[in-house]
């Protein structure tokens, strides 16, 4: 019996192939598979804390932003499970984030075209009998029957797994039960919570989130938290209205147009565009501090927030008199003072990297790359490959070619039309041609302004570079801005409640104490951990779609003890990728 033949395969069913798959339900003639290891859709499970809302506003659903007349938009759900109405009246403008999920599973659950408990074992290049290029893709099936069928086109939506910093792996391995990923966290929250001194390693949404549910249910006067993180600061996302437009398809197609080494440049700046904290979850994290210093003032919360640290290595401690827990060596990163931190359980809230798609070894020779060994992809979302004309395109994969758009729900519709518009090779969803005020080139402002006209720049530098004038020196140039961006006092206002640098860390069970470090940096200097690495920042930081599921790699290590494992992870502790379920 011959294999079936589809237009296109999706492999994974997370929020954004799921969108994939709904948009292209209504589409005449289109045939459609999507394939998932999971036994029903499922979305952040470990992250189900309660109150925890999406980051983005409601119209970030599966469909709306491209067609919001489908039958799968977030408010048709609401209407189907006669809650239209209170919603409109609560005037709530951002979904409870288990509230997706169940949308989410509710539209999965009524697309034929969606299978799950179907794990793709292999994708290979193939002929297909009207002589097209496409792909044999092989999976078993829910009985565990193994499946083959054709497509000519692919769609991998592959989601994340956890990211362990490269100095904590072998700790990982050692520290057992002792180390949950945020991932994990409710899944381990009873093992954690049984313990008197928790450690959250990492100031995205992820680590704020948890460090805010411990505070509301768990800390109590003779319990200690620690909130470590390598950022400077527990910085609040940018979420001004200009700023957003940062998550637009016009910065979309400005950023890759750039040159590689431009594009890296440019996303390590804009951290706090997608891996910061909300504002709101800053502002309740506060409240939770200031009501625990009455009345014995601020050394007596039991909580303490040290950013500005990186982690160089750690051991397990077993004491003949104590419990076994952890030690963890620190180094402040400005001042390079260093402290060993002590506790019983440690949760990483360090972020996801793209899972690596192992199912595609057969056509990994096939793959074009950057010069960092990163796939290149087209603007159209689709994978750059020699000898094939089928077409291979990626989901939230391409944070390295279209920016900080990537891992955004509210995007992720946009992204589904673009590849479905072509695989059709035609324009099955009309796509707005401005989406944004901001010009993010002089080209792109000249045309919609007749008072800007781009000039070539000569090679090397600024067509304009000012000189000085002929009868007057050069002004000596400032080794610092002259205008700080805030007066000192004020910084010194905002931040005199946080433990930093080092030498002011205010720990009253004495976990904190100064080391020396130098057979730790030694240990560490081998292993990968790139000690300088500048940390790309936050705007929600998990939304790599974690949880989606990978028909072709485990979905991540469920237990910490395989978390060393877990492929390519970043040396910093922070959230070196995307940590919250819907901004990455």
């Amino acid at each position: 019996m011959s294999a079936e033949l589809y237009d296109l395969v999706g492999v994974g069913l997370g929020p954004f192939n799921l969108s994939l798959a709904a948009l292209a339900e209504p589409v005449p003639g289109l045939g459609c598979l999507f394939l998932d290891e999971n036994p029903g859709f499922s979305w952040h499970p470990g992250m189900m804390v309660d109150g925890a809302t999406l980051q983005v506003p409601f119209l970030a659903d599966l469909v709306s932003l491209v067609d919001p007349t489908s039958r799968h938009g977030y408010l048709a759900w609401l209407r189907e499970h006669e809650r239209l109405f209170g919603f409109y009246f609560g005037e709530s403008w951002h979904v409870p984030r288990i509230e997706y999920e169940a949308y989410c599973r509710d539209v999965a659950a009524g697309l034929g075209s969606c299978r799950f408990g179907c794990r793709v074992t292999a994708v290979r290049q193939a002929r297909l009998a009207d002589g097209r290029d496409g792909f044999v893709v092989c999976f078993d099936a829910a009985d565990g029957t193994p499946r083959t069928v054709l497509a000519a086109n692919v769609v991998l939506g592959l989601g994340t797994e956890p990211v362990v910093p490269a100095a904590l792996r072998e700790l990982c391995a050692d520290g057992g039960a002792l180390i949950a990923h945020s991932a994990h966290y409710l899944h381990r929250a009873d093992w954690i919570r049984a313990a008197d001194d928790v450690t959250v390693l990492g100031s995205g949404q992820s680590g704020a989130e948890i460090v805010l549910d411990l505070l509301r249910d768990w800390h109590r006067p003779g319990r200690r938290l620690r909130w470590l993180t390598r950022s400077g600061a527990f910085e609040p996302m940018e979420y001004s209205k200009i700023g957003l437009e940062h998550f637009t398809p016009e910065h979309t197609d400005y950023f890759h147009a750039l040159a590689e080494p431009t594009r890296d440049q440019l996303l390590a700046g804009q951290g706090r565009l997608y891996k910061a904290v909300s504002a709101e979850t800053l502002a309740e994290i506060r409240a939770e501090l200031d009501r625990r210093t009455h009345p014995h003032g601020l050394d007596a919360t039991g909580v303490t927030l040290l950013p500005g640290v990186e982690a160089v290595g750690g051991r397990v401690h077993e004491g003949e008199d104590d419990p076994a827990g952890l030690e963890i060596d620190l180094v402040h990163t400005r001042s390079r003072g260093s402290c060993t931190v002590t506790t019983e359980r440690l949760v990483l809230a360090t972020g996801y990297a793209p899972r690596q798609p192992t199912l595609l070894a057969p056509m990994e020779a096939l793959v074009l790359r950057d010069s960092r060994g990163r796939p290149v992809i087209g603007r159209d979302h689709r994978v750059a490959l020699t000898g094939t004309d089928a077409g291979l395109y990626v989901q939230n994969a391409e944070l390295h070619t279209h920016g900080v758009g990537t891992p955004d729900l509210g995007l992720g519709a946009f992204r589904a039309a673009v590849i479905l518009n072509a695989v059709a090779g035609r324009e099955v969803y009309r796509l707005p041609r401005r989406t944004a005020h901001t010009s993010f080139t002089p080209a792109a402002a000249a045309a919609a302004d007749p008072g800007i006209r781009p000039t070539p720049a000569a090679p090397g530098r600024p067509r304009h570079a000012q000189r000085p004038a002929a009868d007057r020196p050069a002004a000596p140039q400032p080794s610092q801005p002259q205008i700080p961006s805030q007066p000192e006092d004020r910084r010194e206002r905002r931040t005199r409640s946080t433990a930093h640098p080092l030498s002011g860390a205010v720990d009253v069970a004495g976990a904190l104490r100064p080391a020396a470090l130098r057979r730790g940096r030694q240990r560490a200097a081998g292993d990968g951990t790139d000690g300088g690495a500048g940390e790309p920042g936050a705007r929600g930081a998990d939304g790599l779609e974690p949880g989606a599921g990978d028909p072709g790699a485990p979905l991540g290590p469920a237990d910490p003890a395989d978390l060393a494992d877990s492929g390519a992870a970043p040396a910093g502790v922070d959230d070196a990728a995307p940590a919250s379920p819907d901004r990455g």
